[in-house]
């Protein structure tokens, strides 16, 4: 059978042939990579010279450059774009990577190369880059297992394939049940306060689903949201909430419960084999944080400060809905909804006000443009790069000299085979070998409302943010600029990674930005400057119960993962305490936030999701130097390049932030762009 796996791609920039991929390509395609690489394995581990830099470290870096490809094809196509086959062959992919990688890790013959490299530094003359590739490359060994004795090392293994296969499952059952709710609208009274292009949108939805005559409103983002936010209807409200708090905590076959508790105890367990108390302390020894302490310090004085605002911005909306509906019990379904009113009251203004002004594909032109003024490259459609859906976009990226920078996928919309959600992820990562340089292929993956038979897709104000926010992660990916893949792009430290992209979303609410996209999609009429200064007036509306909306997110990340025994007990009442310091709203009996936290419990952010709010401090602080300067001074953007985009992870990033600021950040950026002190 040929494989287009495993031939050279014959596309523009090398893309991924994806029109000629079909899922039974995969799993021959990994065991055939594999099996080459461990054949470059067995080559290191026999050469007889002397380990040095160049023979182990720098050949390690280069051995399955096949398998991480072919591997990222394959994970970015099951979160974008995936059915029932590919799932079927994730259980089985997953565990494949995870051998190979305990392979290598694991092999005491290697490790032996790379500690008598490692011992050595000393006297080696190795530049920054190389040093941290050597103490990364170390560090990797170390702590997946290669000080464990044999019988520690086979239950590592054990452990790592359950938890492989473990997240997998947890991920696929939160999509099943996002994908199979529907709130049928029969009655066009229950569609009353809902915009209209929301409603062509749901009517749309029915057909697409074959039911005529009614419109169906489901859990993904562009569909939920406006719902709980416009909607009159209460018990519709209520009942499209409850369903949300439900996904994959239901008594059903898709109930994530026990997933919950294996996750949480195998990484204990593996955190213990390693010699850790617990998975943050594992997690946390290779963070700007450093420590589960640190982390807990951090939200906990930033909950302090946030909580009088926190119950401030409760009560106020609790008391407008009592004066304009008589509600005595506000609940969570309510929340959006009387928040939105009430926004629209004091400030006149709203989301439907904005949202013509907000045309996708005039803001995604408008972020090109902010590129170019800021970093110099240029955005190109190439319609000849192969995509994996037709609502996929390719583009190739130039620097102003007309040199190739990156390949860029922009996918906006929601479909049945898309998690929801927005993510930026990459295909290919840029390196130098043999002094050839490969430059990146990234992407950004969101779900906002599609255009309609009348309509094009038009963004609220926190989608325009959400686009800007991943757009800054494909910078970090795309302007890359280093020799060891494993250290260039967003390889970083979890809780600065961030930094990039939150950076971004700043130009989004100055005037300077929007005057570059923001058109009414009618008759190309600029924003008007009250609404600009009304967006800058409502960036810190409800500030305090947001922030503590998401502080609740990391103190229950991290209660999960700072258990020191194994958890049997209940879920609901495990998450309930964990929630109880941050609670300002009424709970809803029988929901679970834990059993569809994908971001921890199938995505990277476990003992991580702190790094949000930590990196804000950064991007607060990050951003008042470009405010100091002008928000598009190239001098202020060239040192923003040099010493965050283009360095990656090759220094630790608080010496990059410090080389690009000339000092610590100041968490008081933060709370005083949150209006949280004066």
């Amino acid at each position: 059978m040929s494989n287009p796996l495993l031939k050279k791609f014959d596309t523009p920039f090398g893309t991924v042939p994806f029109e000629q991929i079909r899922p039974d390509h995969f799993l021959p395609a990994l065991k055939d990579s594999i099996s080459e690489a461990k054949e470059e394995i067995e080559d290191l581990i026999n050469d007889e010279e002397l380990p040095s830099f160049e023979n182990t470290i720098i050949r390690l870096e280069e051995i399955g450059k096949n398998v991480s490809l072919i591997s990222s094809i394959f994970f970015n196509l099951n979160s974008a774009e995936t059915n029932d086959e590919i799932q079927k062959i994730a259980q089985k992919f997953s565990p494949l990577i995870t051998e190979y990688h305990n392979d290598i890790l694991l092999e005491k013959r290697i490790f032996d190369k790379v500690k008598a490299v490692h011992d050595q530094k000393g006297q080696l003359e190795l530049n920054q880059e190389e040093k941290t590739l050597l103490e990364k490359t170390y560090k990797a060994f170390v702590r997946n297992g290669a000080l464990l004795d044999d019988q520690q090392k086979q239950r590592l293994r054990e452990i790592d394939k359950e938890l492989s296969n473990s997240s997998l499952k947890f991920g696929e059952h939160v999509l099943k049940a996002t994908n199979s709710y529907e709130l049928v609208i029969k009655d066009e009274n229950d569609l009353k306060g809902l915009p209209e292009a929301v409603i062509e949108q749901a009517f749309e939805t029915a057909h697409q689903k074959g039911k005529e005559n009614c419109w169906i409103f489901t859990l993904d983002y562009p569909s939920y949201i406006p719902f709980v936010t416009y909607a009159d209807n209460r018990s519709l409200r209520e009942e499209i909430t409850k369903a949300a708090g439900k996904k994959a905590f239901d008594s059903n076959n898709l109930n994530n419960e026990e997933l919950v508790k294996k996750i949480v105890n195998l990484r204990l367990e593996r955190a213990n084999l390693l010699g850790y108390e617990s998975h943050a302390d594992f997690i946390l020894e290779e963070r700007m944080a450093k420590s589960a302490d640190n982390v807990n310090e951090f939200l906990n004085e930033l909950r302090e400060k946030a909580m009088p605002a926190g119950i401030k911005d409760a009560e106020e909306v609790k008391n407008y809905a009592s004066k304009l509906d008589g509600i005595g019990d506000l609940q969570r379904w309510d929340w959006a909804y009387y928040a939105e009113k009430l926004k629209k009251e004091k400030f006149n203004i709203d989301d439907e006000m904005l949202k013509p002004y907000f045309q996708l594909e005039k803001v995604l032109d408008g972020i090109f443009e902010v590129a170019s003024k800021l970093y110099d490259i240029e955005f190109v459609k190439n319609s000849n790069i192969p995509v994996y859906h037709t609502d996929v976009t390719a583009y190739e990226v130039n620097n102003t000299q007309g040199e190739h920078i990156a390949v860029f996928y922009a996918d906006f919309f929601p479909r049945e085979g898309k998690r929801n959600g927005a993510w930026m992820t990459s295909y290919k990562g840029q390196y130098v070998k043999q002094d050839v340089e490969h430059r990146p292929h990234v992407s950004i993956v969101c779900n906002f409302t599609k255009p309609t038979n009348t309509k094009p897709s038009l963004l609220t104000f926190n989608e325009v943010t959400t686009l800007f926010h991943e757009f800054g992660h494909a910078l970090h990916g795309m302007l890359a600029k280093g020799t060891f893949e494993s250290l260039t792009g967003t390889s970083v430290f979890w809780d600065f990674v961030e930094l990039p992209s939150q950076i971004l979303e700043n130009w989004a609410y100055e005037k300077e930005c929007l005057d570059i996209f923001a058109k009414h999609f009618e008759n190309d009429d600029d924003l008007p400057h009250e609404l600009i200064e009304k967006i800058k007036e409502t960036a810190s509306f409800m500030e305090g119960y947001q922030t503590i909306r998401q502080l609740s997110f990391g103190l229950l990340d991290m209660k999960w993962h700072s258990i020191t025994k194994p958890f049997e007990g209940s879920v609901a009442e495990f998450e309930d305490e964990a929630l109880s310091p941050t609670q300002l709203m009424p709970k809803i009996e029988g929901t679970n936030m834990s059993c569809s936290f994908s971001h921890i419990f199938q995505g990277g952010y476990s003992a991580g999701y702190y790094s949000y709010k930590w990196a804000e401090v950064l991007d607060a602080d990050a951003f008042e130097h470009f405010k100091e300067r002008g928000i598009f001074d190239k001098e202020t953007a060239d040192k923003f390049k040099r010493h965050i985009l283009e360095a990656g992870g090759k220094e630790h990033p608080m010496e990059l932030y410090k080389k690009f600021r000339g000092k610590e950040p100041n968490p008081d950026a933060l709370l005083k762009r949150a209006g949280l002190i004066k």
